[in-house]
């Protein structure tokens, strides 16, 4: 249960090793956007390499040369999923969520906060963190594409080109 033998230990240091620095190199190779957490798509390729590496490293069934090509596979799923998302709107619309509108010139929109099951508690715990006292003088506050809360304390009244994309 402690301790089976010495060749045990020397595999998961050697595997270890192996698949952290190909790992390293690969998503050096790859590109800043393929640790981001842009969307659920970029969070669920990070897991899964997280998984991966502790697959290779712990289990005795899954040779490295297995999880090293898992590796590749999923960059390359990540690579291709971004690059149709830039260059095919529709595509982009079906793997990535839109930012949302959960409160605007100082008032709650409950309809956004009931839709992406969002509290009042949760706004206004943002504000705090931002060092605002009064939701009344915050020009918006964005549910961003990745779970995290933009605050803009002030908006003009006529454009807002920030908001562009974000659905209302």
């Amino acid at each position: 249960m402690w301790f089976d033998n010495w060749w045990g230990i020397a595999r998961i240091v050697v595997a270890g090793v192996a698949a952290y620095a190909f790992l390293v190199v690969l998503l050096r190779t790859s590109g800043k956007r393929t640790l981001s957490k842009l969307n659920a798509f970029d969070l669920v390729v990070t897991v899964a390499m997280g998984s991966t590496l502790a697959s290779v490293v712990l289990s005795k069934q899954t040779p490295v040369a297995e999880g090293l090509a898992a590796f590749i596979v999923l960059v390359a799923c990540q690579y291709a999923v971004a690059k149709l998302s830039v260059r095919q709107r529709g595509f982009a619309r079906l793997v990535r969520a839109e930012p949302r509108l959960v409160l605007h010139h100082g008032r709650l929109l409950d309809d956004a906060l009931d839709a992406e099951r969002l509290t009042r508690a949760d706004v206004l715990a943002v504000l705090r963190q931002q060092g605002i006292a009064s939701i009344e003088g915050v020009g918006a506050v964005v549910l961003e594409t990745d779970g995290s809360l933009s605050v803009l304390r002030e908006l003009p009244r006529g454009d807002a080109s920030t908001l562009d994309d974000v659905r209302r």
